[in-house]
This record gives structure tokens, sequence and C-alpha cells, in this order.
């Protein structure tokens, strides 16, 4: 399983991007020219989403700085415990809850993780399953919505944190799976 997993991993960009040129030549696209205005748009909606990105940052930094995730990551352990969900690894819950603000610090977190308990251990297969199976919800709505001046959500976060959970529990059997 794990082979094929590797094999998938180092095929899969090359394949896309031969995709991505065969359909560009059968339909007579100019691909580098479509490539090159592309990027030209993508780098004028970054530099416009500097401000916001810096914000955040800034935010998740005064966050980790101030106590403030330990006091919530104990106080999520505390009501994961009453629940009876006591198994969820309390080393993964900051990792948990900074990915819903920033996936670089969350990066940080999870490279923590690596160097205390390994790449190959269980916490490490369910750190990396978790950065990869969620997504840092409140950056991308601040940007997607804010891009489009959209101020009502509606459900659009009870939904994002439904899926976000539904990941998060999938990450933890599927990497029970893999330390078997």
């Amino acid at each position: 399983m794990m082979n094929f997993l590797i094999y998938l991993s180092q095929i899969l960009l090359p394949l896309t991007t031969a995709y991505i040129l065969a359909v560009g030549i059968l339909k007579h696209r100019p691909v580098f020219e479509d490539f090159t205005a592309g990027a030209q748009s993508g780098l004028k909606t970054t530099i416009s989403l500097v401000p916001t990105l810096i914000g955040l940052l800034v935010a998740v930094r005064v966050f980790r700085a101030s106590g403030l995730l330990d006091a919530l990551c104990r106080l999520l352990g505390n009501f994961f415990s009453l629940i009876g969900l006591s198994s969820f690894p309390k080393e993964l819950l900051p990792l948990a809850a900074v990915k819903l603000f920033s996936a670089s610090a969350a990066n940080g977190l999870l490279f923590d993780i690596f160097k205390e308990y390994g790449t190959d251990s269980y916490l490490g297969f369910a750190a990396s399953l978790i950065m990869s199976c969620s997504e840092t919800m409140l950056y991308c709505l601040s940007i997607y919505f804010g891009s489009v001046n959209i101020s009502k959500t509606r459900y659009t976060i009870a939904g994002a944190l439904l899926c976000i959970i539904s990941g998060t529990a999938a990450s933890l059997f599927l990497a029970g799976i893999l330390c078997r």
C-alpha cells in the first residue's frame, strides 16, 4: 500500500503537467501565453490579498504567544473527555485548531510533532493526514467572501466545520490503519 502511494505521488505532477500540455495542444491553444496570463492575474490577486494575509499571520502569532491556544486546547481536551472522545490525541489538538486559521502556523506545529514523535509514528501519520484533509477555513472565508464583498455566509461555517471534523476523524482512522 505504501509503495503504491509513493509511486503515485512521484508520477502525479508529471502526468498532470503532460495532460494540461496535451489538451492545450489538441485544442490549438497558446499554452505558454495562457500560462503567463494566468500567472500575471494570480500575482495581481496575491498583491491585493497581502494585507489580509499579514493580519491573519499576526493574529495567529499573537494567539499562540499569548497562551490562548494552549488554554483552548485544554478546554477542547476536557470537552472531548466529557463527551467520550478521549481517544483524540491531545498532541494533535493545537494542530487541528491552528489549521483553521493558518496553514503556515500549522506547518510549524506539524514539524514540532515530527521532531518529537517521528514522521512514521501514529501521531506523525495522523498529523500529516489532518494537514492534507482540512482547510484553513477562516482564511479561505475571509479571502473568498471578502474578495466579492459577501458578508452573510449562511451555513458555510457550519458546513465547513462539519467537513473538517469528518476529515479529522477519517485521518485518525486511516493513521491507525497505516501504523499497523
